[in-house]
């Protein structure tokens, strides 16, 4: 179960930081974004697990360009 969400997580990442108008979805009604990448409607357990971990993998993608931007600065 966890490798299936993962595996969700993943999907949705990718195709949210390649569609600046699915980020916007994402931003505005994460749960519909999620279901509407996966074209499923899955458990409000799940899409609360892979919305969670779709916002922490932007957050930490964004923390990693910010930190690149900031190291070659310098």
């Amino acid at each position: 179960m966890a490798a299936d969400i993962k595996d969700q997580i993943t999907k949705v990442v990718d195709k949210v930081t390649k569609d600046e108008k699915l980020m916007d979805q994402f931003k505005k009604d994460p749960v519909k974004a999620v279901e509407s990448v996966l074209g499923v409607d899955l458990p409000d357990d799940v899409v609360k697990k892979v919305v969670d971990g779709v916002k922490a993998k932007v957050s930490i993608d964004k923390l990693g360009g910010i930190a690149g931007t900031i190291k070659n600065l310098f």
